[in-house]
C-alpha cells in the first residue's frame, strides 16, 4: 500500500516554439506556444505535460533534472551550421535561439539518464546533438513529396520498424503514421541506428541502444494520429515511470 500511495504520475517536459509575435486581442507580443496534439497526447499516454520555452542554454540542466521524461517537439528546420553544412535553397530560416536550447535539453537528458522521445525535427536534432547529417530536401533524395503532405495538412505513409529494437517491442507491425517533414536523417550520429523506415528508405525511427535511459527519435508525428495510437508515446511515460 505504502509503494502504490508514493507511485506518482511521471511530468513529461515538452519542447516548445519561440515566435516574435503572436497577437490576440489587442496584443502583440512574443510567445512560447506548442500545438495541443503534444499536451493531450502526454496526457492520454498517462504523463503530466511541462511546457518548455526556450530560455537561456546552461539551465537546461537543471530544468532537466527535475523532469521525469523529456520530449522535443517538431517544428522548423534545424540550421544547417550545426552540422557542418551550408543551407539548401530550399532550408527555412534558421531559429536559433530554439536549435541552443533543444540541444541543451538533448545533451542534459543523455548525461541524466532522462528518458527521451524526438518527434520529427526532435528526431533530427537528436542525430545532430550525436554529431550527424540531415538531408535538406528530400524530395532532391527520392524524388517524390510523399512525406510531405498537401498544403496545411498531413500526409500518412507507411513505416517499418526493425524487428528487436526499441520502436519494436512498443509498435512491433508496419503501420501507417502522420507525416509532414521535407528533411531527414543522413548520416547517422553516433552510436545512433535506425529503428524504422519508409518503403523508399527513409530513416523513420532512430535510438541509442546501451544509453542508460530510454532514447528514441521518431521522424512522423504521433500528436496528430487520429487513429489514438499512443503507444510511442505510452513507452516514453513508462520508461519515465520506471
Amino acid at each position: 500500500m505504502a509503494a502504490a500511495a508514493e507511485r506518482r504520475t511521471p511530468l513529461i517536459g515538452v519542447s516548445t516554439y519561440l515566435e516574435s509575435s503572436v497577437r490576440w486581442d489587442a496584443w502583440d507580443l512574443p510567445a512560447a506556444l506548442l500545438p495541443a496534439g503534444y499536451h493531450r497526447l502526454v496526457a492520454d499516454a498517462g504523463g503530466l505535460a511541462a511546457l518548455l520555452p526556450p530560455q537561456e542554454p546552461r539551465t537546461a540542466a537543471e530544468v532537466v533534472a527535475r523532469l521525469d521524461g523529456l520530449v522535443v517537439a517538431g517544428g522548423p528546420d534545424v540550421e544547417p551550421v550545426r552540422y557542418g553544412a551550408g543551407p539548401h535553397p530550399r532550408t527555412g530560416p534558421p531559429a536559433r535561439e530554439r536549435d541552443a536550447w533543444e540541444l541543451a535539453l538533448i545533451d542534459a537528458a543523455l548525461a541524466g539518464g532522462v528518458p527521451l522521445l524526438g518527434i520529427c525535427r526532435g528526431m533530427q536534432l537528436l542525430n545532430v546533438a550525436r554529431g550527424g547529417t540531415l538531408v535538406q530536401h528530400l524530395p532532391d533524395v527520392v524524388g517524390h513529396e510523399g512525406h510531405v503532405g498537401p498544403p496545411g495538412a498531413f500526409g500518412r505513409h507507411e513505416v517499418r520498424p526493425v524487428p528487436g529494437t526499441l520502436l519494436a517491442a512498443a509498435v512491433p507491425e508496419p503501420c501507417t503514421v502522420p507525416t509532414r517533414h521535407h528533411q531527414a536523417v543522413d548520416r547517422l550520429g553516433a552510436g545512433l541506428v535506425a529503428s524504422a523506415h519508409a518503403a523508399d528508405g527513409t530513416v523513420e525511427a532512430v535510438e541509442l541502444p546501451g544509453a542508460a535511459s530510454f532514447v528514441l527519435g521518431v521522424q512522423w508525428h504521433p500528436e496528430m494520429d487520429d487513429t489514438g495510437d499512443t503507444r510511442v508515446m505510452r513507452a516514453l511515460v513508462a520508461a519515465a515511470g520506471g
